[in-house]
């Protein structure tokens, strides 16, 4: 059921995150064109595109972690981390790199799904 729930949640196809110019980045009040909206609906809208492509972005960028941890943490590496090594570099908790390593080689096991897509 819970497998059946993510492939649904991966097919979702939010709005494409656009890349602001440096000069409205710079500007903290500034947040893709959304203070400009005086439309409710409108700025409803394209603020729950954006947060659903933050969210699909996350959960990409999760999983890519997740496979490069299980990799380093590969023992027929000759240069393998340790899942306190693999913590270290990536600022998490010893024991949730050993969530990750796991969850790695989980996605790799199943042919790297999602990871492709």
């Amino acid at each position: 059921m819970a497998e059946t729930e993510r492939g649904e949640q991966r097919r979702l196809r939010p709005a494409p995150l656009l890349f602001e110019p440096a000069e409205a980045a710079s500007d903290p009040e500034h947040f893709f064109d959304l203070e400009s909206m005086d439309d409710p609906r409108e700025l409803l809208a394209r603020s729950t595109e954006l947060a659903l492509a933050f969210r699909a972005a996350t959960d990409r960028a999760v999983e890519f972690q997740a496979v490069a941890a299980a990799q380093l943490a590969d023992p027929r590496r000759f240069d393998r981390l340790t899942a306190a090594d693999i913590a270290e570099r990536a600022e998490w908790t010893e024991d949730y790199a050993r969530k990750m390593i796991e969850f790695g080689r989980d996605l790799i096991r199943a042919g790297g799904r999602g990871l492709d897509e």
